[in-house]
């Protein structure tokens, strides 16, 4: 895809029978008409923004977007998604599809890691393995469920000690018939699997990971088109410095020498430096140049739109916000937000009120899901549901929405807890804390106290990916531990029908489910915005909001 307001091409989920995806490169990016013309320096280094990784670099460990930026850029996986989010082989050679359930793999031969050794079957099977183990309680573990061998059991519902999430061996689901190829066979149906194996959960590992996998973690040594550039390439807080990996081969290969992802502690910074020319790409402008960037920049800005969704969560286990009375308080704070106002005063016409859980450029995206209008402002009716609420338990307090202060939320808060406090009559504000990790740090360890920003840049392009590993019983990214048998039930259907038209009648009915509960509440889609300097050509957004890194030329100095 194209920048600047060209919107993104859907991609159809696989039909079930052989599947052997295309093996040749997406195209090219932009055709430089916005940069300097001049021919581009193969070993130019290309600047651009980021944020500290949550975690180490491990591709099982990482379910955010600073770190993960960082592991697609150093890793291969089997397949990769173009710009439009289509699925390219990468290190597979074939991925065949027999039935819902079973799948073969073949990757092609001579494919390397940095440091020398080859990229075989098992090291897919052996990373895939260690992410899904109990034992090493990894972010993204859940990726692996639907793998024979996986265990999801709850256990006694008095006793959470007993619960079993992972695998508590290797997984039986994985077999290896010979050095460049092994199978996969799901305990239930699953029919975008093969989709999903583009997502760096996915990603292979090298034999000396497993020596040491915290330590592996800060100096990762992977298969992709760039590397990390020695001991000291990654500041922490600073920077990481990655250079070009000239062994890859494959469809990502490198037009430039590296990257230097900076990490900024705001939006402004960035878009400063960007103004300044101290940086060459930036995927985010801060709220308050949303009204002139694109005047600043001209072709040069990008303002498309992309599969990212953002809400704010607020957990089964705060006070007032479980049961009946949380779910008249969920609907009645849904119902105080002027969406509408918000995204037009606040983002300048870059964001779109949302009216589901999932995303326009997404195929079988609808605009009108059943129970869809709680989504709507309606302040009489927030009024009474909230009215209804405090019968069964008077509210006291106020209600904070956590956000990190570093990535450019605060305007949209305040707005947001405005037209709450307005409208409810109770005290609203935002709660900010000073960076992603830090706020990640207490949505994952549960000792957050308020409802907090959230929200999801998906990792394949598919449906199920913006609701199973979100809203599912025990999913990793589950912020507020929600828990529904029926949407469990409704997306588990979906999910094992190879029928795409069943596939979304079920999501949808699943969304049904959400918007009675509102374990999220929806808040708008957003566009990706930003910008690049001009002494780059070729710069391409893609479908997720991330740029084609790959593609970009510079001009020598």
């Amino acid at each position: 895809m194209k920048r600047n307001k060209i919107a993104l091409a859907g991609t159809a989920l696989f039909a079930i029978g052989a599947l052997a995806l295309a093996g040749c490169a997406s195209g090219g990016g932009n055709d430089g008409d916005g940069g300097s013309g001049a021919a581009g320096d193969p070993d130019a280094i290309i600047t651009t923004n980021g944020s500290e990784p949550e975690n180490p670099l491990i591709p099982t460990n990482t379910n955010e977007v600073g770190g993960g930026k960082i592991l697609d850029e150093i890793f291969a996986g089997l397949i990769y998604y173009d710009a439009d989010g289509k699925p390219v082989n990468d290190v597979a050679e074939e991925i065949t599809t027999e039935d819902p359930q079973n799948l073969t793999v073949k990757i092609r031969k001579g494919l390397k890691f940095t440091d020398g050794e080859e990229v075989t079957a098992d090291n897919f099977i052996k990373a895939w393995n260690y992410g899904a183990q109990a034992e090493n309680a990894q972010l993204s573990g859940y990726f692996f469920e639907d793998i024979e061998g996986f265990v999801n059991d709850a256990g006694d519902p008095d006793n959470p000690d007993d619960d079993v999430f992972g695998a508590q061996g290797d997984l039986s689901g994985l077999k290896q018939v010979d050095d460049y190829t092994f199978t996969i066979a799901l305990n239930k149906p699953a029919s975008d699997f093969a989709l999903r194996l583009g997502y760096s959960a996915f990603y292979p590992l090298p034999d000396v990971a497993f020596e040491d996998m915290e330590a592996f973690g800060q100096n990762p040594i992977g298969n992709g088109p760039y590397m990390i550039d020695g001991d000291d390439a990654w500041q922490h807080d600073v920077q990481i410095d990655l250079v070009r990996n000239d062994d890859y081969d494959g469809g990502r290969k490198a037009a430039n020498g590296g990257l230097t992802i900076k990490f900024y502690a705001t939006q402004e910074a960035a878009y400063a430096d960007l103004q300044g020319g101290d940086v060459d790409v930036i995927d985010a402008i801060p709220t308050g140049s949303l009204q002139v960037f694109q005047d600043e920049f001209g072709d040069r800005a990008v303002n498309q739109p992309s599969a990212v969704f953002q809400s704010f969560t607020i957990g089964q286990f705060l006070p007032h916000f479980s049961g009946e009375e949380g779910q008249l308080r969920r609907q009645a704070l849904s119902m105080a937000i002027n969406r509408e106002e918000i995204t037009e005063t606040i983002f300048s016409g870059t964001r779109t009120p949302a009216s589901d859980f999932t995303s326009p450029v997404i195929d079988g995206w609808s605009d009108s899901v059943p129970g869809s209008e709680v989504l709507e402002y309606n302040p009489d009716e927030a009024k009474k549901l909230w009215a209804e609420a405090d019968a069964i338990s008077p509210w006291d307090g106020e209600f904070k929405i956590a956000y990190n202060a570093d990535g450019g939320h605060d305007a949209w808060v305040d707005a947001v807890s405005n037209s709450i406090k307005n409208t409810l009559g109770i005290e609203a504000s935002g709660d900010p804390y000073p960076t992603f990790q830090d706020l990640r740090t207490k949505i994952n360890d549960r000792t957050i106290t308020t409802a907090a920003r959230s929200g999801w840049q998906a990792d394949y392009p598919g449906l199920y990916n913006f609701l199973g590993p979100l809203y599912a019983t025990g999913a990793g990214s589950n912020d507020g531990d929600y828990s529904n048998p029926e949407f469990d039930d409704l997306i588990k259907a979906g999910i094992s029908n190879p029928d795409p038209d069943a596939q979304i009648e079920d999501f949808t009915k699943a969304q049904e489910v959400l918007f009675k509960d509102l374990p999220a509440i929806p808040l708008w889609y957003s566009n990706v915005t930003g910008g690049f300097g001009e002494s780059v050509d070729n710069v391409t957004f893609g479908w997720n909001s991330v740029p084609l890194y790959y593609e970009i030329t510079k001009a020598g100095e």
